[in-house]
């Protein structure tokens, strides 16, 4: 008898029929806690996105063997109640690298050439050339908090801009980091010397709110933030703050603590760019996100 498989967030229909040559698949999109809890005994495994929250008291309601995360966080699932219930849990970081970094350079593009301001004044009938005179990032200090996976691809990028990149991660040597042609820098030095610092972590109880009121105070006044990572690692009253007060020039955010953050002050703010967590929304990104993370559910299943 072949497997069975619920998806309860939208994935790529190359991903999907790559399910089905194997298993009973059944696509239930946008199903509340309360409901995902009811249909979800049965199935031997399931696969999600972003838009799942797997809590404990769902994992021990259902009889999987798998679970799927298509991308790459794991923060909506709870992995301890998984680990009790000896539930493997997959996911697909390597799917979404090159998208999350090319995302990140477009930000801080946008942000340093004022594009989305030009872009809208122009489209109300202005002509403001001079009004948004914007900057190179050529000779400019880049900081990379996470030197990951997307981490380093950001940092060769912005190398090939001719752009000085120093990173923080306690995870890695300083010769890790010569190997990319970047310094090593502890995060205090970091944070006062870079012209623009790109955040690149996962979301963990040692991230959280790593960028907080502390944090912020310590960058340049002209400097400005990019943020692709994780909504969590920002505190976004703090970062509000900073921003209302001119202390630092700007930031560039796709990911929020809240998502969509409808009431987010950070909406109203003059010195952000914005963007409804894009950075892995690409075509290649999405159906390998999809088909790795399935063809890691068939091995286990099928073994």
């Amino acid at each position: 008898m072949k497997p069975r498989i619920i998806i309860t967030d939208k994935l790529h229909e190359r991903a999907v029929s790559l399910a089905e040559e194997f298993a009973e698949v059944d696509e239930k999109l946008n199903l509340t806690p309360q409901k995902l809890s009811e249909e979800i005994a049965g199935y031997d495994a399931i696969i999600i996105r972003s838009g799942t929250k797997l809590t404990k008291e769902i994992i021990e309601k259902s009889s999987l063997k798998a679970i799927g995360r298509a991308g790459v966080g794991l923060d909506n699932v709870d992995l301890k109640a998984c680990a009790e219930k000896n539930i493997k849990v997959f996911n697909s970081p390597e799917s979404s690298t090159i998208s999350v970094a090319e995302h990140s350079i477009g930000l801080m593009l946008s942000f340093i050439r004022n594009t989305c301001k030009g872009h809208a004044s122009l489209k109300e009938g202005r002509w403001d050339r001079k009004k948004y005179l914007g900057n190179e990032v050529y000779g400019k200090t880049l900081g990379v908090i996470g030197f990951g996976r997307i981490g380093r691809e950001v940092a060769l990028r912005a190398k090939s801009f001719g752009m000085n990149v120093c990173v923080y991660d306690p995870h890695i040597t300083s010769e890790d980091a010569r190997e990319f042609g970047c310094t090593h820098s502890g995060l205090t030095k970091l944070l006062n010397s870079a012209d623009i610092v790109t955040l690149h972590v996962p979301a963990t109880d040692e991230t959280k709110n790593l960028i907080n009121k502390e944090t912020l105070s310590q960058m340049k006044k002209d400097a400005f933030l990019v943020n692709t990572s994780r909504g969590a690692v920002v505190d976004e009253d703090a970062l509000y703050q900073t921003l209302k007060d001119g202390n630092i020039k700007g930031a560039a955010l796709d990911v929020f603590q809240n998502e969509p953050p409808k009431d987010s002050p950070l909406l109203g703010l003059e010195n952000v760019v914005l963007t409804p967590h894009l950075a892995a929304s690409t075509q290649e990104a999405q159906i390998n996100a999809g088909t790795v993370v399935v063809e890691k559910i068939r091995n286990h299943l099928m073994n």
